[in-house]
């Protein structure tokens, strides 16, 4: 049986990687991509899904989300790892992409959870204002939706705590408020933050193999995974691009590939630690906290990088054609 899939996303680079990477998996259905600011304005970030949508072929409708944080302004697009087209400046020739549909995208996801309760994995790898807001619409949506992954938070047990800050990953830093309610809510979320994402690095060999082997979908994806690399090259030190969004997709395929710790999650909302995830571990007994009585989510803690890396491969050689 096929998962299907609500793709909720900011695109972005890696972004690219991840939609590709659905439609090219045989294990999911794409019913609908929903856009939200982050990587690009959210003019940009739609665009940049018509843009795939059409040159890949990809059947699912485009919603467009909103394009500001629920209660905050909006930080600068960050230019300087997406460029400043989000897709690393790799000149989008040859197709007028088409109108996102009329619908915004919140109202779309409460639409077709109720529309197929209990059979949508909503895969979100942007800020989360789309899925607050839905919640806020309707807060059943979060019974009607068989489960939430997210790409974004980071919980200090690998890697970086932080990207954007020393504790706060970017999706979640981008609306901390929209992430803490979609936490505090009753859907199954499972979180793949950088803890186990700056584990799997994609290298230029693997790029170059993925363009010999992936038709038009692989030369377009090692295009902009140059400037990408190169950023994470300058900062970083890292040979090659951190595997992000598309390893939220990978747990949607195949969950064995990670390690998660189950417990409840709150994001800060204040103070220097804007941004920052923090889990309370199932069973650790503490006194009071914010963290009582909250749902219990799962955080991958570990990844198995060659398996990840091997089912991105596979599942992309040759499939997606344009």
């Amino acid at each position: 049986m096929t998962t299907k899939i609500i793709f909720d996303t900011d695109p972005g680079i890696d972004d690219a990687m991840a939609l590709l990477f659905i439609e090219a998996s045989p294990a999911l259905d794409l019913v609908a991509v929903t856009t939200v600011f982050g990587n690009a304005d959210i003019d940009t970030t739609t665009r940049n899904a018509l843009y795939l949508k059409d040159r890949f072929g990809l059947a699912a409708p485009v919603y467009k989300g909103t394009d500001k944080p629920l209660s905050r302004p909006r930080n600068p697009s960050p230019t300087f790892v997406h460029g400043e087209n989000g897709l690393g400046d790799v000149e989008l020739t040859g197709l007028v992409p088409a109108q996102p549909e009329a619908k915004p995208a919140h109202q779309a996801i409460i639409d077709i959870a109720r529309a197929n309760p209990g059979e949508i994995t909503l895969v979100a790898v942007g800020p989360l204002t789309n899925l607050a807001l839905a919640l806020e619409a309707d807060p059943e949506v979060a019974t009607l939706l068989k489960g939430v992954v997210i790409m974004g938070g980071a919980f200090a047990v690998a890697g970086k705590p932080g990207n954007v800050t020393p504790v706060a990953e970017a999706n979640i830093w981008n609306d901390p408020e929209a992430a803490d309610r979609v936490f505090t809510a009753p859907w199954h979320v499972t979180v793949i933050g950088l803890d186990v994402t700056t584990q799997v690095i994609m290298s230029p060999d693997f790029m170059e193999a993925l363009e010999a082997s992936a038709g038009p979908a692989g030369q377009f994806l090692n295009a902009i995974s140059k400037p990408y690399a190169a950023f994470y090259g300058g900062r970083d030190g890292i040979v090659g691009c951190c595997v992000h969004d598309a390893a939220a997709v990978a747990y949607v395929i195949d969950e064995s590939l990670f390690e998660v710790r189950r417990g409840s999650v709150r994001v800060v909302t204040e103070g220097i630690a804007l941004g920052q995830t923090l889990q309370k571990v199932e069973g650790e007994l503490f006194g009071p906290s914010a963290w009582d009585d909250q749902p219990i989510h799962s955080a991958a803690i570990a990844v198995d990088a060659d398996r990840l890396l091997a089912l991105y491969a596979r599942t992309m050689n040759g499939v997606v054609g344009g």
